[in-house]
């Protein structure tokens, strides 16, 4: 894959006239896919993909365009001319583009881990045996994932990893489930064992009579998965510097007012622990950290390159949204995560999150799958669905209790177009006064 695509642009460089300039950005995979019902493959498939972005650049013109290729140089060579062809018809049409902005400093790396997964099949098997006697649906896909970037400059970058993402539930009945995923790029039968004991646990509790409590403020512990939800909404637009500078970021409080977060939370990009490329599409090469939130206070934003050229500051991602996204952990021994809860409600899952007051940091969203509500340290019902309505600056904030030692990394399990390479590596937070409002 790798000499294809460096060929294509070897190819590409030969084919451009006087003045001009390419980018090319690479996104492929060789993945299988299973999904499962009722703890059986219901639908077993594999996906080799290719798809290049080509930029055609003539000052501060440019025009570009996406296409999927064969991976045979001969065969798709004669569309990448008619392509260019296209492009140059088009880029004549054009305005000069004044926040065009691409590296023109020559970095070029490789990243390459061989595949070190089993065969599916024999992950298949492994799934099916460890939810012996479970309803479970879910979705597994794994294999190689590749990208690159290649520019007229003779800039070359190269990215190729392995890697799986199980994500799944088991149901008890009707919409009584627990959810689970186990992710990452070594696989560990023992691991996904542990995983689905707990799901058995909790499905155990399912079958208790639901309880539902008052609206008010309770203890409650957020587990990674829920707090996943959140720091995915905020991932929308609330870290770039665009989003920033336009006072459009929830954390609009922290850079216009002061307000601050909790001094455990440090939050931060990290390029190196990720399983993104450490290179965007535009050629720039990513810090391997971005410390976004610093001991409680606001730290630095994400810089894509057309805000870099707007406010004229040095480029630090790709689209300004978190690729993989880091909370450092606390204190807290999850072992000892309901006997500091004590009475409260332990949060599995959330769904349906949006802003309720963006300018506040203010999240509203419903409690999903199996949340329970804790009596003396125990589990004793299952909690029917609440409503939950909470700023960060309290939840993150003066009412955070607590952070678990241990984390949860987890993978985005995005599938649509192709396969995600977004993370986000996260403990539990235990939170007092939390405000459910039905």
């Amino acid at each position: 894959m790798k000499d294809f695509f460096y060929g294509l642009a070897e190819e590409i460089q030969v084919l451009l006239q006087p003045g001009e300039r390419f980018l090319a950005y690479l996104e492929a995979e060789d993945s299988d896919f299973v999904r499962f019902n009722h703890n059986r493959v219901r639908q077993a498939g594999q996906v080799h993909q290719i798809e290049l972005t080509l930029d055609l650049i003539e000052g501060q013109r440019h025009s570009g365009a996406s296409c999927h290729l064969s991976g045979d140089l001969s065969h798709d060579l004669a569309f990448i001319r008619d392509l260019l062809l296209t492009l140059r018809e088009q880029r004549r049409l054009l305005p000069e583009d004044p926040h065009l902005l691409y590296a023109t400093e020559v970095i070029s790396t490789e990243d390459i881990q061989e595949n070190a997964l089993p065969d599916s099949s024999d992950t298949v098997r492994d799934i099916i045996g460890a939810a012996d006697g479970l309803d479970l649906v879910g979705f597994l896909a794994s294999g190689t994932l590749y990208r690159g970037f290649a520019n007229s400059l003779g800039q070359r970058n190269w990215y190729q990893r392995a890697n799986f993402n199980f994500d799944w539930s088991c149901y008890l009945h009707s919409d009584k489930a627990v959810k689970s995923a186990y992710a990452g790029v070594e696989w560990c039968p023992n691991t996904l064992q542990r995983k689905m004991d707990e799901a058995r646990q909790q499905i155990a509790l399912l079958g208790k009579t639901p309880t539902t409590i008052e609206p008010g403020r309770y203890r409650v512990y957020v587990a990674p998965a829920a707090l996943k939800e959140i720091f995915w909404l905020l991932s929308w637009d609330s870290f770039g510097l665009k989003s920033h500078r336009t006072r459009q970021t929830a954390f609009l409080k922290m850079i216009e007012a002061g307000r601050m977060l909790h001094p455990s939370i440090t939050l931060m990009e990290n390029n190196r622990q990720g399983i993104a490329p450490l290179f965007t599409d535009s050629g720039f090469i990513k810090p391997e950290r971005v410390r976004l939130i610093d001991r409680g206070a606001y730290g630095d934003c994400l810089v894509g390159p057309r805000s870099g050229r707007e406010y004229q500051q040095p480029v630090n991602c790709g689209d300004e949204s978190p690729q993989s996204l880091e909370l450092m952990g606390g204190t807290l021994p999850s072992a000892e995560v309901l006997h500091c809860l004590d009475t409260g409600v332990y949060i599995n899952n959330l769904w349906y999150l949006n802003f309720s007051d963006r300018n506040n940091a203010c999240i509203t969203g419903m409690t999903r799958y199996a949340s329970f509500w804790v009596e003396g340290g125990r589990p004793v019902a299952p909690l029917n669905v609440m409503r939950f309505d909470e700023s960060l600056y309290t939840m993150l904030g003066d009412k955070l209790l607590g952070l678990t030692q241990e984390r949860e990394f987890m993978f985005d399990p995005d599938t649509y177009g192709r396969r995600s390479v977004n993370s986000q590596h996260l403990p539990g937070a235990l939170v007092q006064d939390f405000s459910f409002t039905l």
